[in-house]
């Protein structure tokens, strides 16, 4: 029986080891942030709109549902929507000619097809809920840098770092790692950065789609600009890096979500 048990173990092992690295975006945490966030900056027509499809189910808890219907394979078309891969030293004319002239499944053209189900009267409840749940989750991702890296190194998971000792890689050091660092609850990272001042609301939801995929682009420059490379040991200064330029993503996301939602249901 042992020998049976130690064989199953080396073949989901090696199983595991030959799985296609898969791009998540911020982690379950992160994307509730973003969720909650965005609530903070819903109008009255936008919130009864969005009760109307979601029930009790909150955009916090909405915004996770992308990940969690993972493990359900009938649902595997969905993989190549959370994230646009960008070749290296783009201009930001490049960028955009580079997302019209991509007709392809990625996270640009799907979040406008999502806004474009929930504006359409002629949709069924079951359409406008996927797109809802979807739409929470994917502007969430625009605002996370890895999700619009480099193809060769998949986002980032193939640089592999370690991040306070445990083997990580970067892409998961952005998903989850610095978030989960500052050991708050969803609601308590929500109150410790939701300090926007009204300028800054009006100036972040005036930003288009194409606008914020070159932000994160810039961003995502900026991290590989510094050099990092395969082993390199992340801990206390990566976190003081960077942390704030994460704070501002997530801020930005749930703000910006918040906008294109109400001018769907105004």
């Amino acid at each position: 029986m042992k020998k049976i048990s130690v064989l199953k173990k080396i073949v989901i092992v090696l199983t595991l080891a030959y799985l296609p690295f898969t791009a998540s975006a911020w982690g379950v945490l992160g994307h509730r942030i973003v969720g909650e966030v965005a609530d903070q900056y819903l109008q009255a027509k936008a919130r009864f709109a969005i009760k109307q499809i979601l029930g009790t189910e909150s955009m916090a808890m909405a915004a996770n549902w992308a990940d969690f219907i993972k493990s359900d394979t009938s649902y595997n078309y969905l993989s190549n929507w959370h994230y646009v891969n960008l070749p290296a030293d783009l201009s930001k004319t490049d960028v955009y000619s580079f997302l019209a002239n991509q007709p392809g499944a990625n996270i640009y053209n799907k979040t406008n097809e999502m806004i474009a189900v929930l504006k359409n009267a002629k949709s069924t409840a079951t359409q406008k809920k996927l797109a809802l749940r979807m739409l929470i989750h994917l502007v969430g991702d625009l605002h996370q840098p890895m999700h619009t890296a480099r193809k060769e190194d998949l986002g980032g998971n193939r640089v592999t770092v370690t991040w306070f000792g445990e083997k990580s890689n970067l892409h998961r050091v952005w998903d989850e790692s610095l978030i989960d660092f500052q050991q708050l609850s969803y609601t308590e990272y929500t109150k410790a950065i939701n300090h926007a001042t009204t300028q800054q609301v009006i100036n972040w939801q005036k930003t288009s789609l194409q606008d914020c995929v070159f932000e994160s682009y810039e961003i995502c420059n900026k991290i590989y600009a510094t050099g990092i490379k395969n082993d390199d040991k992340l801990s206390y200064k990566y976190n003081f890096d960077w942390i704030g330029t994460v704070n501002e993503q997530l801020l930005k996301g749930g703000v910006r979500l918040a906008k294109i939602l109400n001018d769907i249901y105004k």
